[in-house]
């Protein structure tokens, strides 16, 4: 994978560091991170700071995707290129991708740009995941 990764960093422009491939290869496991996360699962010893550093370039680059759902920290995933959008449970905090059934971006269409061209709409679902969900519906076990 580092050859991939190595390639797809050089094509992007950025050089081929330890930190960066240490940060796409935990994203790919570890979708929807935050930077401490990723500083912790990369398991290649790099400071918050570097991470955030590493963030910023592969954001920048358009390698990786930032989200920043309400109350929460930017989230960052590899999954880019597509019109996808997010479902947050409003519990325990857990993110899953959601495909946008109208495909191309942007997939809304608003009601006054003010001059803007409009390239992407973000949209963020809010609900209970299965877990939150099984919390809720079983009564809590009282001690006796």
């Amino acid at each position: 994978m580092d050859t991939e990764l190595g390639t797809a960093l050089r094509a992007a422009g950025l050089r081929v560091t330890p930190g960066r491939l240490a940060v796409l290869e935990a994203l790919e496991t570890h979708p929807h991170s935050t930077a401490e996360t990723l500083r912790v699962v990369s398991a290649a010893g790099l400071s918050i700071q570097s991470v955030h550093n590493v963030l910023a370039d592969l954001t920048a680059a358009r390698m990786i995707r930032r989200t920043e759902p309400a109350g929460s920290a930017a989230l960052y995933e590899r999954r880019i290129g597509d019109n996808h959008h997010h479902v947050v449970c409003s519990g325990c905090g857990a993110v899953a991708d959601v495909d946008c059934i109208h495909g191309e971006a942007p997939c809304l269409t608003a009601s006054n740009t003010n001059g803007f061209t409009i390239e992407a709409a973000e949209i963020t679902f809010w609900g209970r995941c299965p877990l939150c969900q099984h919390k809720i519906t079983t009564p809590k076990e009282t001690a006796s």
